[in-house]
């Protein structure tokens, strides 16, 4: 079921669906009101299956509350989607057609519904696999050959919806905003998560409410207004700057915290020992985060370190940085890293990883190399905002100082590291001189450690 789904008379604020429906009670949004449609596609096994997918994987182990589940935020998303609607319809300048409302909100309750047990750390961090949203496989098996399939094809706005969730399919010009909306640079999804995972973690950013109040549509597409009867309006400058310094924060201490990290890294290791004994990604499909460690032991339990990467795993025994590599490298280097360690198209990653391992005496599933994309950008700056008389540009080409600021800040993340498993733990330095051999590059740990910028 769905938490508090009391019906009784308390009054529906602005944008809530109308007819059947029920309240479910929020921790982050407080009451978000559901029409019967979306507790129809609520309830289908797809859906359900959300609420045993953490939304921020691993982070748990280092924000012990950051539990909520895929589940809560396509929900919260839901809610957001449907707030970004009613603001821009109660401005006066643009209607929706009642059955695009229909389909965003549909489309917003789903987005999610692809990922698998930690998702973004087998999609972003190792790239083992092709991201969520983009992968044909996965949409035909969640959002066709299912029950929510059959849900979502059972109406004009259910079908649409499916458009707009569609991997390869590009929505008209005219009709951008039905994506935006969803899962733009700065849309629902964004809206949801940096409240929920604030909230869960223990922060205490926070935005206004009032950024609703400046979405509009324009050209097709969902904009940001910078003015208002033809004057600059800082105080939407503010606010949005505001979005993109949480967005930061969450980013330094939590999607890039160094222990979530190594928890990626070693559930990655163990995945990669399972597809070389057999795995294949399909078998992820009907899983959540806690049944995969014991249905790995099960289906792979001759892989190659598998049973000591999952033991790790499960009792928090975390890897060990004994290598580290920032952007002071240069803007070169850091390209050809990433070429290299990143993808691992030729196996240069495994390689060294093993040579690595190699001169530690150690075995290859106990080294872990995490190489994360050169870009590290705020992509939320790409957001098209209107400034009056017709003008549009991205947020990011205003070039005002605290974004730009926000921007070098956020690129200054990137982070090569090299992990050796807590068994190594008393052997950093050797391995830290290994790396160094092996990479053909300086250890920076120790100035990190230090505390030095340099």
């Amino acid at each position: 079921m769905h938490g508090d789904e009391s019906t009784g008379e308390r009054p529906a604020p602005p944008g809530a669906p109308s007819g059947r429906g029920k309240v479910i009670r929020d921790a982050v949004h407080k009451d978000i009101h559901l029409s019967a449609a979306e507790l129809r596609l609520l309830d289908t096994p797809p859906m359900q299956r959300l609420r045993g997918i953490r939304q921020l994987g691993a982070a748990f182990y280092v924000y012990p509350a950051a539990q909520h589940s895929r589940f809560e935020h396509c929900v919260g998303t839901c809610w957001m989607a449907r707030k970004i609607v009613s603001s821009i319809e109660s401005a006066g300048a643009f209607q929706f057609p009642e059955v695009e409302k229909r389909a965003i909100f549909l489309a917003s309750l789903a987005h999610d519904v692809t990922h698998i047990p930690f998702g973004h750390t087998f999609e972003d961090e190792r790239k083992l696999l092709p991201r969520h949203d983009r992968s044909e496989k996965r949409y035909a098996h969640f959002l066709h050959d299912s029950e929510l399939g059959e849900v979502l094809h059972a109406s004009e706005a259910g079908r649409l919806a499916l458009e707009i969730l569609h991997p390869d399919l590009a929505m008209p010009p005219e009709r951008r905003y039905l994506r935006q909306i969803v899962s733009g640079t700065i849309g629902a999804d964004l809206l949801d998560y940096l409240k929920r995972d604030n909230y869960f973690c223990g922060l205490s950013q926070e935005y206004d409410d009032r950024v609703f109040r400046y979405f509009a549509i324009a050209d097709g597409e969902l904009v940001l207004e910078l003015h208002h009867q033809g004057l600059f309006r800082r105080d939407a400058l503010s606010e949005i700057t505001n979005l993109l310094r949480i967005r930061y924060v969450l980013s330094e201490r939590v999607y890039y915290h160094h222990a979530k990290i190594a928890c990626g890294v070693m559930i990655s290791k163990a995945i990669e020992s399972a597809f070389e004994a057999g795995l294949e990604e399909s078998d992820l499909y009907e899983l959540t985060d806690d049944a995969l460690p014991f249905y790995l032991e099960q289906r792979c339990a001759a892989a190659p370190g598998l049973r000591e990467l999952l033991g790790a795993f499960r009792t928090r025994r975390l890897f060990k940085r004994c290598y580290m590599l920032s952007r002071g490298v240069g803007e070169e280097v850091v390209g050809k890293l990433v070429e290299k360690y990143r993808f691992n198209t030729e196996g240069e990653r495994t390689v060294a990883e093993a040579q690595i391992a190699g001169a530690l005496g150690a075995e290859p599933h106990q080294v872990a190399i995490y190489c994360p994309s050169e870009e590290m950008a705020l992509k939320e700056a790409d957001m098209p905002v209107t400034l009056g008389r017709g003008r549009t540009m991205r947020f990011a080409e205003l070039n005002t100082a605290e974004m730009e600021g926000l921007r070098d800040q956020h690129r200054a993340l990137w982070r090569f590291y090299v992990f050796v498993s807590r068994r190594l733990a008393h052997r950093l330095q050797e391995a830290g001189d290994a790396c160094e051999e092996v990479i053909g590059l300086p250890n920076e740990l120790p100035h990190e450690m230090r505390g030095r910028a340099d």
